[in-house]
């Protein structure tokens, strides 16, 4: 009796290794290599393209991917949600007053608000927003997102720009996921504020939400992370490179064309 039980006991296993085993290769599987070396040529870089609907993910240069990099201007969608959420802006019409300090890009020396700030990516007002939330519900809400390393020890208005946080190109779009989805811990207006902020090109046939980030220090990291709705699917996407957040962003939206996830309207 006690040998039946133990030959069970191991049958039992063997299925649900099997099974794990089958689940594992599954997800395996869906993972595919994005060949766009072309795109990349003369650079260091990779992408991260996933159907939110069939879990299936193009990678180019999957070592890299894992990599982690600091954030720079991409942060400006975690840090809006956790700006909202914690109420040190009312929405996203809510303007802030410029400092009078001329700053390299005309664009951010005027008020702004949430919306616009965004659009402009104007440092200094996620800076000030930042310092308003303060560290204790920065860390507490970054927690909340899992974002990255979740580091904040450099600063609570510079830990992002070339500092202490890091992310991968897969967890910036794991956390992407998770907005589009609603999925985060989060208001779910909130939720909804940040995606709509974050929209970039409208077209008939898609929309592409997405925010670039450059290191301005040295000009040797650039971001691009988003997402694309199309009348079928919805894609997240993230890429990073050793040059600027607008090369990121022109690499970006070729792949999507190679995928045919969008078209060329400029063509």
């Amino acid at each position: 009796m006690k040998r039946l039980k133990v030959l069970a006991l191991l049958i039992v296993f063997v299925v649900m290794g099997s099974i794990f085993s089958i689940q594992t290769n599954a997800k395996t599987s869906k993972v595919k290599d994005l060949p766009v070396q072309d795109l990349f040529t003369g650079f260091e870089g990779t992408t991260v393209i996933k159907n939110l609907k069939t879990d299936k993910v193009y990678i180019y240069n999957q070592n890299r991917s894992k990599e982690r990099f600091t954030p720079e201007s991409t942060f400006k969608v975690p840090n809006a949600l956790i700006g909202l959420e914690t109420k040190a802006v009312t929405d996203e019409y809510e303007v802030k007053r410029w400092d009078g300090i001329v700053r390299e890009f005309d664009g951010w020396n005027t008020d702004h608000s949430l919306a616009s700030a965004m659009r402009q990516s104007a440092i200094w007002f996620y800076q000030d927003m930042a310092r308003d939330i303060g560290i204790e519900q920065m860390q507490l809400n970054l927690n909340k997102i899992n974002y990255g390393n979740n580091n904040i020890s450099g600063g609570i208005d510079t830990f992002w720009l070339n500092s202490s946080l890091k992310i991968s190109a897969l967890e910036q779009t794991g956390f992407i996921e998770k907005l589009v989805k609603e999925n985060l811990s989060f208001k779910q207006q909130n939720m909804k504020t940040v995606k709509r902020i974050i929209i970039n090109e409208e077209y008939d046939d898609y929309t592409i939400h997405g925010k670039t980030g450059t290191r301005l220090s040295d000009l040797e990291l650039g971001w691009y992370v988003g997402y694309v709705e199309t009348k079928k699917d919805t894609w997240v996407f993230a890429t990073n490179i050793n040059s600027s957040g607008s090369k990121a962003k022109e690499i970006t939206l070729k792949c999507l064309m190679r995928l045919n996830i969008i078209k060329n309207h400029e063509s």
